[in-house]
C-alpha cells in the first residue's frame, strides 16, 4: 500500500521524530511512504541518508498529489482542505486514521479504533479513524520495528562511547540527558551525588549543567545524533533522562532505568498522565523502590518535593534495571505499532 503521513512541527522536533520512524519503518516493511511536513531541516540530522521507499516532501506541496492507500493524520495536525478533497473523489477511497499521542490513561483503551464519520466540508462522505498508541493490547501500542531488540543485545556501549571521545572513567556511571528548559537540574546534581558522566543532548541543558556540576561530576555536550545514534547512546547509558514522545519510547526499549520529564500542560492535564504511566510501569515491582522511583519522577516533574527519597532511588541501580528489562519484556511481548497499523488500515479500507 501507499502511505500519506502528515506532520505539523509546533514547538519542538518529537513529532517529526516519530512521524519519521513510522514512515521509515513502513518502508523497510515493503510499504511506499510519504512524509509531508511543514519543516523538514531536521532530517539533515535525524535521517541525513535516504530510505528506499520513503519519500520526504514539504507539507505545500501535497496541494495537487493523489492520495495514497491510507493517509495518516498524526497528532491532530489538520490536513490540507484540498488534499481532503482529493481524498473523497479517489474511486476508492483511503483509509483516513488520526495517529492520536500516547497515553497509559484509560480513556486510551476506550477511544482507540473509533471511527468519526465526516458529514461536511472537503471530506463529507469519508470516514476519519481514532488510532491510539499505548501500552497494552486493548490499544495500538508501541513503535518497535522488527531485530530492534536483538540489537539493544548485541550492543556494546562502552566501546561505542569510547569511540566517540565519550568513555567513562574508572567507577564513573553515565547518562544521558535530554530535558525540556524547565528541567530543575540542581536538584537532581545533587539527588545523583558523585561519580557521574553526564551526557548532554543539544537543548538548554548544554548550557546550564556546566555551572552547577558537584563534585566527582562532569559532563560533555553532544552534537545532534542521528536517530539511528541516539538509540544507541540510549543503549550505551546506565541512566537515561528523556522528555516527550519519541525518546521516552526509545528509552524503554533500551532496558535501561529511564527518567521521563513529561510535556508541561497549564491546565496540569501532564500531571495524571504522568501517574498512569507510573502506574503501568511499576506494577510488580518491590515497594520501597517503587514510592522512591515514583517521588523521583514526581520532583523531575515538578509535581513533588525533592526529598531523600529521589537520591535513594537514583542509588538503588540493580531494582531499576530489573524493573526496566521486567517492563521492556512485558511491552516485546505484545504486537508492534506498525504491524497494528497496517492491519488496522486495512480493515479500514476494506481490503
Amino acid at each position: 500500500m501507499t502511505w500519506d503521513i502528515f506532520c505539523r512541527v509546533i514547538d519542538n522536533y518529537g513529532d517529526l521524530g516519530v512521524c519519521l520512524r513510522l514512515a521509515r519503518d513502513l518502508a523497510r516493511r515493503g510499504e511506499q511512504a510519504r512524509l509531508w511536513c511543514d519543516d523538514l531541516s531536521p532530517l539533515a540530522w535525524m535521517q541525513p541518508e535516504a530510505v528506499p521507499g520513503l519519500s520526504c516532501q514539504p507539507w505545500d506541496e501535497s496541494v495537487g498529489a493523489a492520495p495514497g492507500d491510507v493517509v495518516v493524520e498524526t497528532f491532530g495536525c489538520e490536513l490540507p482542505a484540498p488534499f481532503v478533497a482529493a481524498m473523497a473523489a479517489r474511486p476508492v477511497r483511503p483509509a483516513w486514521i488520526n495517529l492520536e499521542y500516547l497515553s497509559a490513561e484509560s480513556y486510551v483503551e476506550r477511544s482507540h479504533g473509533l471511527k468519526s464519520p465526516q458529514f461536511s466540508g472537503p471530506g463529507a462522505g469519508l470516514d476519519k479513524w481514532f488510532f491510539y498508541p499505548g501500552f497494552n493490547d486493548r490499544t495500538g501500542g508501541l513503535l518497535r520495528e522488527p531485530g530492534l531488540l536483538d540489537a539493544v543485545t548485541a550492543h556494546h556501549g562502552d566501546a561505542w562511547r569510547a569511540a566517540r571521545g565519550w568513555g567513562r572513567r574508572p567507577g564513573e556511571r553515565v547518562l544521558s540527558l535530554f530535558a525540556y528548559p524547565q528541567a530543575p537540574l540542581a536538584p537532581l546534581l545533587e539527588a545523583l551525588g558523585p561519580g557521574w558522566l553526564l551526557l548532554l543532548c543539544p537543548g538548554a541543558a548544554q548550557s546550564a549543567v556546566p555551572a552547577l556540576l558537584r563534585d566527582g561530576q562532569r559532563a560533555l555536550a553532544l552534537p545532534h545524533l542521528t536517530q539511528d545514534g541516539y538509540d544507541q547512546l540510549l543503549w550505551s547509558c546506565d541512566l537515561n533522562l528523556v522528555r516527550g514522545e519519541d525518546s521516552f519510547v526509545r528509552a524503554q526499549w533500551a532496558g535501561q532505568p529511564m527518567l521521563w520529564q513529561i510535556y508541561f500542560q497549564d491546565d496540569g492535564a501532564h500531571g495524571p498522565k504522568l501517574e498512569a504511566f507510573l502506574d503501568a510501569a511499576l506494577a510488580g515491582a518491590e515497594d520501597r523502590w517503587a514510592a522512591n522511583w515514583r517521588a523521583l519522577s514526581r520532583a523531575w516533574n515538578g509535581l513533588g518535593p525533592w526529598t531523600p527519597a529521589c537520591a535513594e532511588a537514583l542509588r538503588e541501580r540493580p531494582a531499576a534495571v530489573a524493573q526496566a528489562r521486567a517492563w521492556r519484556a512485558e511491552l516485546a511481548a505484545q504486537v508492534d505499532l506498525t504491524s497494528r497499523l497496517q492491519a488496522f488500515a486495512r480493515r479500514a479500507s476494506g481490503a
